[in-house]
């Protein structure tokens, strides 16, 4: 990746929210960035991990106080992050997530190149008179991104399927193999403490992802008695906290485990024998990759971005109808009741990952964009509107 130019080049990420998948993805951009010279800036709330984390990789973090959702607050954030874009002056803005995208686009207005990145499409994650509007804003606030990054093609045809007319890249979701890496699960087990009176033998099953409606663990909770009957010795830990937390966790059975939130996921993926996400929406869900990329074989369901998440070929159990315990609970078993068919997926989504998810390949087809933007380039000679395959990606890679 590179994007020194001199003077070095102003990038200013907003993002609200601070937490999860978009958090994840904008520190990784950060530490990429700044490595190839950048000069990089951070809109976002302060006093939270992820601000932390981009400080100290070298970000400079200007508070930026928001809510998670638009409400009756938005005038005064949009105002609050004009004042950070006249003090920042940056070249190119990146706003991550519906909120920070409402509120970058409505202070910016097209005045500086602006990629907006919906991270799932807010229309999905609300409904009636609410989606609504979400979704009529999402027509009207496209006119001021100069390109709008999908982490999906589903998740771009849905935007086209809703009749947001955009300057569309799809730059696939990326992770970093050597922090998301195989290992021994006995070894891994031993060293967490929340699984100190879980049988070291028992199947493991991990669900990694906050505690919401958007990932849905309600129909895994529901579909878990099936799976004991098939699978009763197996295990079930949801790692993650959320709004929905008190709730999924007074009607859980008894022998389920809540291991609350974490700021390393990794020794959970380590440590499981199956990795489930059973999600109503999303673009493309980390989990999965970064499960992948420990070796470890996913169930999720088949929402945006989870067809493309997987390799080619992948066994048909890996992909469920969202909202369908039944199928859910079909697929956990028959995949715990087949040692050797996980070892073999978690190998396959292993190699998947480093050949199609590397977070360097993401890095620097953002990259790739940035430079279409400064250069003037017009979208429609801009090269492919999609990389899903990452052509694009490799092309910015050498060009």
């Amino acid at each position: 990746m590179y994007l020194s130019t001199d003077p070095p080049l102003r990038v200013l990420h907003v993002t609200q929210p601070v937490d999860g998948g978009v958090a994840r993805v904008v520190a990784d951009l950060v530490r990429a960035q700044l490595a190839a010279g950048t000069r990089v800036t951070v809109a976002c709330p302060d006093g939270n991990a992820f601000a932390r984390e981009v400080r100290e990789l070298g970000a400079d973090v200007r508070p930026w106080q928001a809510t998670r959702a638009p409400g009756r607050l938005l005038p005064q954030e949009v105002r609050r992050l004009g004042r950070v874009l006249a003090r920042v002056r940056p070249d190119v803005v990146h706003a991550h997530s519906a909120k920070a995208g409402l509120a970058a686009r409505l202070a910016l207005r097209g005045r500086v190149p602006t990629v907006f990145q919906p991270h799932a499409w807010s229309f999905e994650a609300v409904d009636g008179t609410a989606a609504a509007l979400a979704l009529r804003w999402e027509r009207w606030g496209a006119r001021w991104a100069s390109r709008v990054v999908c982490v999906s093609d589903a998740e771009r045809t849905t935007g086209v399927h809703a009749g947001v007319s955009a300057q569309w890249r799809v730059i696939p979701n990326g992770v970093d193999p050597e922090r998301f890496r195989p290992a021994l699960p006995h070894a891994v087990r031993a060293e967490l403490p929340q699984l100190a009176g879980v049988d070291p033998a028992a199947p493991l099953v991990v669900c990694v992802g906050r505690l919401c409606r958007q990932k849905d663990q309600d129909v895994l909770l529901e579909a878990w008695d099936a799976v004991l009957r098939r699978v009763p010795e197996a295990r079930l830990v949801l790692v993650g906290d959320g709004p929905d937390s008190a709730r999924l966790r007074a009607g859980a059975p008894r022998d389920v485990l809540f291991a609350g939130a974490t700021d390393d996921a990794v020794p959970w993926y380590q440590a499981a024998d199956l990795v489930v996400l059973p999600s109503r929406w999303e673009g493309m869900a980390l989990a999965p990759l970064e499960a992948m990329a420990c070796g470890r074989p996913v169930v999720m369901t088949d929402v945006d971005g989870a067809r493309e998440s997987l390799p080619a070929g992948h066994d048909p159990r890996c992909l469920v109808p969202a909202r369908e315990p039944e199928a859910l609970a079909e697929s956990i078993g028959a995949l715990l009741s087949e040692p050797e068919l996980r070892e073999s997926l978690g190998r396959q989504g292993r190699r998947h990952v480093l050949t199609t998810h590397d977070v360097r390949l993401t890095a620097d087809a953002v990259a790739g964009v940035y430079r279409e933007l400064l250069a003037g380039v017009p979208a429609q000679h801009a090269g492919s509107a999609a990389c899903g395959d990452h052509t694009e990606c490799r092309e910015s890679i050498h060009s």
